[in-house]
């Protein structure tokens, strides 16, 4: 090892236990630039969207108009598609791209996609396509962390953390829900709960919440008023609701993958072209029916002034459904949370009708479970019932459904785990790296970095000393935490379920080792006494 390979190890250990401190100020910073940029590109969106509806409006009697009004949207369609060819990482809901950064697996240049997300998304979501505010708020967040550390010339472990903070942040300030934020970065971007982590995601989260709130108003994004408490003597027909919403969430994840490889195979359609499909359906739908465009949050808000028959809510389900998977599909950035819970309030209205229609329920619970299958949707789909049922108690400003909510959360994600289907953001992930070309992470030999691995009940390891185990080459296991304890790894280290394993690697080796030892930190089915 030369003097510069023990330098760069010394710096990597030395900041590892130094760097905390610092987590909460940063965390402060990025979250205030990343609430900043999200409270600009949720006012743009706003804005634009009233001036495209009045536009749809002003054009739908006039000939002349329309064939302008379609002119303009296939050239934003054009637009977006020079920018999704000459940069793949800002396409799509940008949450799968984050993960595989933090996997070691992809690379992006930060700047270029928060420009290009930024310009990209308020034009879609202006002309009405079906796709929500979230994912990109995420992204254009992680990008802010990640700028910070480049700019300031973080160590990659710190670069880590300051992504995850940014990324919390956006979704923060894109729904004003600061918890939700932070409980997705540990339990769908990192899929574990490490104190790290949950410090500088609260700081940045917090932060941008405020920013939002500061500059939006303190309303919750979907005011649902005077909704009233379920009894319990219902509570049976939230594990029907669950199974149905869990069904429906495996069919939108695979109908989602399926579109994707639909417009891949179209030969004869270039990257460039494929946004202006959605774009052209997005104009049918302005001028014949507009409130199915754009993410959805005035047609959730609909269904508690308006009562729709059953049969007009069939419809819109049909058409919103396709019409987000089109838009998705075609890589318009863009993201899925709020489509898919438009898509959960419609059908929780649908069988709080039937309900009233064959049991006789008081139609002033019909709201209950509109609220109640927007979360067991979003559980199904992503696969994460605590961000999920938490996300909607925000959104919704109340926490009288969080019983109810957990129920039908933890139906849904039982029938999606029990008929084998992945998390969409994983699938997405898969897809990602399968078909990239230009984004691949390529480290540096001469660097280390420290990755953190959580030791869950049930893995292979869990009770084993570390002597007796075979561990990656080119790998140190240099810490052992163990609640507020840090031990020094020695052969005969007995490793327990809920410890997290420090790894010194070289930053070329990393995706490699990082997959093999969360294969060993992980849940197995069974296990064998020895």
């Amino acid at each position: 090892m030369n003097i510069k390979d023990k330098n760069n190890t010394y710096n990597t250990l030395f900041h590892w236990h130094n760097f905390r401190f610092k987590l909460v100020g940063e965390g402060v910073i990025v979250g205030l630039l990343s609430g900043l940029l999200i409270v600009f590109y949720r006012y743009l969106i706003e804005k634009t969207s009233y001036i495209m509806k009045n536009i749809y409006s002003y054009s739908s009697h006039n000939i002349g108009r329309i064939l302008i009004l379609f002119i303009g949207l296939v050239l934003c369609g054009y637009i977006i598609g020079r920018m999704a060819k000459k940069d793949p990482m800002c396409t799509g809901s940008g949450i799968p791209q984050v993960e595989g950064i933090l996997l070691r697996k992809l690379d992006m240049n930060w700047f270029s996609v928060i420009t290009k997300k930024f310009i990209g998304g308020v034009l879609a979501l202006a002309a009405g396509l079906s796709l929500g505010r979230e994912g990109p708020s995420v992204q254009m967040g992680a990008c802010i962390g990640q700028g910070f550390s480049r700019i300031f010339k973080r160590i990659k472990i710190e670069e880590k953390f300051l992504i995850t903070s940014g990324a919390s942040a956006g979704l923060a300030a894109a729904f004003n829900a600061p918890l939700a934020g932070v409980i997705f970065a540990l339990e769908e971007i990192h899929k574990n709960f490490s104190p790290l982590i949950l410090l500088s995601a609260m700081s940045a989260s917090l932060t941008a919440d405020f920013i939002s709130k500061q500059f939006l108003g303190l309303k919750p994004v979907l005011n649902f008023k005077d909704t009233r408490i379920l009894p319990l003597r219902y509570y049976l027909y939230l594990i029907i609701l669950g199974i149905i919403i869990g069904i429906f969430g495996i069919l939108f994840n695979k109908t989602l993958l399926k579109t994707q490889d639909i417009y891949k195979k179209q030969k004869w359609l270039p990257v460039e072209f494929r946004p202006i499909i959605p774009f052209i359906i997005a104009g049918i739908l302005g001028l014949t029916m507009p409130n199915l465009l754009g993410g959805g949050h005035k047609l959730i808000m609909s269904l508690t002034k308006c009562s729709f028959s059953i049969k007009l809510l069939l419809v819109f389900i049909v058409i919103k459904f396709f019409f987000t998977m089109i838009s998705y599909g075609s890589g318009v950035p863009g993201g899925i949370f709020f489509p898919l819970l438009v898509i959960g309030a419609l059908t929780g209205d649908v069988y709080g009708q039937l309900l009233v229609k064959y049991i006789h329920l008081s139609p002033d619970f019909v709201e209950n479970f509109i609220i109640l299958a927007m979360a067991g949707y979003f559980t199904a789909i992503v696969k994460a019932p605590i961000t999920g049922s938490i996300l909607i108690t925000e959104m919704t400003g109340s926490f009288h459904h969080l019983l109810p909510l957990t129920i039908v959360s933890i139906t849904c994600y039982l029938v999606t785990d029990l008929l084998n289907s992945n998390p969409i953001y994983e699938s997405l992930l898969e897809k990602l790296l399968k078909n990239n070309t230009t984004n691949e992470f390529v480290g540096d030999h001469n660097k280390k970095i420290l990755l953190e691995f959580a030791v869950t009940l049930g893995s292979v390891i869990e009770g084993e000393k570390i002597k007796n185990l075979k561990w990656p080459k080119s790998c140190l296991l240099v810490a052992v935490k163990r609640g507020e304890h840090e031990l020094i790894p020695k052969g005969d280290t007995t490793i327990y379920g809920g410890d997290y394993l420090l790894v010194l690697v070289d930053e070329d080796m990393a995706s490699g080792i990082r997959d093999v030892i969360e294969e060993m930190c992980r849940e197995c089915d069974v296990k064998q006494d020895t």
